[in-house]
């Protein structure tokens, strides 16, 4: 019998919409591989749970993203209930969601990052900045560039604002330079990845509006420079105790060297997506790279 797998999407994040794009995607491939897909829009956990005991599924695909996909929770709750998922732990997606954490694991380990201080809303509004500009104001933890504001002179710091004066915010000092991206793949990094976006920054528009951005594969870069980007990837995905797939961010420019910006331990799978664009230069079909996932699923074991 073929393997039966529960593609859960959508879900209650800010980057539902993103999720639902990839989704058809993502059952199309699994389907070509000899899956039997179930495919589900996460709008109510109850609901999903009840599915869940219906089905008996053999793994769960989580093609969920930001709160409540790639931050711990739904890993909790399958690992509680013994259910095999794609992607990284409970533990790794709570480190490598929340930005702080995730800089405190990069510096034991010898990757750098943006000197930052975290603060919530209301102490940013009290002018607690203890960074010179330019600087980047975003949530502790989010993906997708939401939320995120680039202040680089002092008129654009009114322009920050968030829904809740308790918002956990991380303020970095802005690492200008060249956008770079890589994929690290079972342990192993293969290629980078240059971003060069119409926008001012790659931002959640840039990132999923077609011909916003353009993707240079391989990036040029002066071979010590790529092979840092390579190690920096394959760290981080060691140090955080990534499953499968992750994707680390980087900047790059001279004065700095190369500087992390965050790791993605649910890395996106649009057609516009960067992982699945760099496992097809490394010989990985789009079908495959789902099917490297899914036979790679695990659950934390009573």
């Amino acid at each position: 019998m073929p393997k039966k797998v529960l593609l859960v999407y959508g879900g209650f994040s800010a980057e539902r919409e993103v999720s639902i794009s990839s989704e058809k995607d993502i059952a199309t491939a699994l389907k070509s591989k000899g899956y039997e897909v179930i495919e589900h829009d996460l709008t109510d956990v109850w609901k999903f749970i009840e599915l869940l005991r219906a089905e008996k599924p053999d793994v769960v695909y989580n093609g969920l993203y930001g709160n409540w996909g790639e931050d711990g929770e739904i890993q909790g709750l399958l690992d509680m209930l013994q259910i095999p998922y794609t992607h990284s732990s409970m533990v790794a997606s709570v480190v490598g969601m929340n930005k702080h954490l995730s800089k405190l694991v990069a510096a034991q380990n010898g990757v750098k990052t943006p000197r930052g201080q975290m603060m919530t809303f209301a102490e940013y509004k009290k002018q607690k900045v203890g960074l010179s500009l330019p600087y980047v104001v975003k949530p502790v933890a989010d993906g997708s560039s939401v939320g995120v504001f680039l202040v680089l002179k002092a008129e654009d710091a009114d322009k920050v604002t968030y829904d809740d004066e308790n918002t956990q915010l991380l303020v970095e000092e802005y690492i200008g330079g060249r956008e770079l991206t890589v994929m690290c793949l079972k342990g192993k990094s293969y290629v980078v990845t240059e971003l060069k976006a119409s926008n001012e920054f790659y931002d959640y528009n840039a990132k999923y509006t077609a011909g916003k951005t353009q993707h240079i594969l391989p990036a040029d870069l002066p071979e010590d420079i790529t092979a840092t980007c390579l190690k920096y990837a394959e760290t981080m995905h060691k140090a955080i105790g990534c499953n499968a797939v992750s994707r680390c961010d980087m900047r790059y420019n001279p004065k700095d060297g190369v500087v992390l910006l965050e790791i993605n331990t649910n890395p996106g799978m649009t057609s516009l997506s960067l992982v699945p664009e760099q496992a097809n230069y490394a010989g990985i079909s789009y079908a495959e790279l789902c099917e490297m996932l899914v036979e790679s699923a695990a659950c934390r074991k009573k």
